[in-house]
């Protein structure tokens, strides 16, 4: 069941549903919208021959309130929000159809897990032929929250718990890496 605007309200009144700092204008009808935050990492292709899933990638960090992503180039981002979901609660991260008519795909491998909590990292691709300009503070996605039919067993706890800006790939500490 996807939760409704007046259920979201409801439950980041009382605390069960963490996501801010928020606006007014950031709970939607089904969704909650997030902004783009001010950290910003890009692969740092200069001094790697590629990628590979067994060791640790290297970035390049920014910090800022603008960016501007090159044509088909790729950049992680965070949102503004810090969210908590409870343990039977999870989300889809979309992205908003005004940036999506930029040419703009906004990805966070689509999911977050019940239990999961910190500052949403967002993987931003460029499919147009023109830079694009972010800047921070802007709505950039949006959070479909689904409430799960009970508690989950093994709630999240991952590598990525807790973060508060944007996370490279933490692929290599995954246990068939070992």
């Amino acid at each position: 069941m996807i939760l409704s605007d007046a259920t979201l309200k409801s439950w980041l009144k009382s605390g069960k549903l963490i996501c801010e700092p928020l606006t007014e204008e950031s709970v939607q009808p089904a969704s909650i919208d997030c902004r783009l935050g001010t950290h910003f990492l890009m692969v740092e292709d200069f001094n790697m021959k590629s990628i590979d899933m067994d060791s640790e990638v290297k970035y390049r960090e920014y910090e800022g309130d603008t960016i501007t992503i090159p044509p088909h180039s790729f950049l992680l981002a965070t949102t503004m929000e810090w969210v908590k979901l409870p343990d039977d609660l999870t989300a889809f991260v979309e992205g908003r159809s005004s940036i999506g008519r930029l040419g703009l795909f906004i990805q966070n491998a689509g999911w977050v897990d019940p239990g999961f909590e910190g500052n949403i990292t967002l993987e931003l691709y460029n499919a147009n032929s023109l830079p694009i300009t972010l800047n921070a503070g802007r709505r950039i996605c949006q959070l479909v929250f689904c409430k799960m039919d009970q508690v989950a067993d093994k709630p999240y706890r991952g590598k990525y718990q807790g973060q508060r800006k944007s996370v490279g790939s933490r692929v290599f500490k995954d246990s068939e890496a070992k």
